[in-house]
Formats: structure tokens, sequence, C-alpha cells
């Protein structure tokens, strides 16, 4: 289930909430190629927000899905949602930043680590 968390300085109404969420949810699903029905988009507004050393609008979001991230999509669902942003609360998309993660990549690691699929070699002593 992707799930994008958008934290903003700007306090955020419930009219321009639901259309971020509508909106947000639309733009995740089809660029990760998901069904809008397992995408989930919270929105945080009015939350202290200092950036580049501003107090000035700005977001941050997260987004955490298993699999469909990578860099063919990363820059369009990046700048999908700075768009939406920046029409809704008047965001520069210069002033939003997002972390993007893959579940299915961390799940991988945590695998060779633990000697799964992937072996790690490691030095033995003697």
């Amino acid at each position: 289930m992707p799930t994008l968390n958008l934290y903003t300085n700007v306090p955020v109404d419930a009219v321009i909430a639901s259309d971020i969420l509508r909106d947000a949810t639309k733009a995740v699903a089809k660029i990760l190629g998901k069904s809008e029905s397992y995408v989930m988009i919270l929105i945080n507004g009015g939350v202290p927000i200092a950036f580049a050393g501003t107090e000035a609008p700005a977001a941050y979001g997260e987004l955490i899905s298993i699999g469909s991230l990578g860099p063919s999509v990363n820059g369009k669902l990046s700048s999908t949602i700075a768009e939406i942003l920046q029409t809704k609360l008047l965001i520069d998309s210069s002033r939003f930043y997002i972390k993007l993660y893959d579940v299915e990549l961390f799940t991988n690691i945590a695998r060779m680590n633990r000697g799964g699929e992937f072996h790690h070699r490691s030095k033995k002593h003697s």
C-alpha cells in the first residue's frame, strides 16, 4: 500500500485538504501503476517548519511503497506532488522535499544481511 505523508507549515482547511487528498491519490496511483484503492495519503497542515533558514511556506513528504519506485518514476512523482502543493497551497516547488522509501528494496537488503537468497561473504578467522 503506497502511503504518502505530507507535512506543511501552511494551515490547511478541510476543503483544500480534500482536494489535495483526491489529487494526490490519483497521481500516486497513476504514477506507481497501483489501484487508488491501495493508496493512502495523509496531510498535516500548520506544522512548524523552517526550510533554508526561513519559515516561508514549505512542505515535506515521505512516500513508502512496496516496489514501484525507481529512477523512472521518482522524478515524475516528486514534481507532480510539488505541482499539487503549489496549486493548492501556493508552496513553491523549490520549498518542497520528499523522501521515497522502497520497502521491497529494504526487504531484499535485510534478506541479504540474514544470509537469505543473497549470501554475504565474511572473513573466517582461524
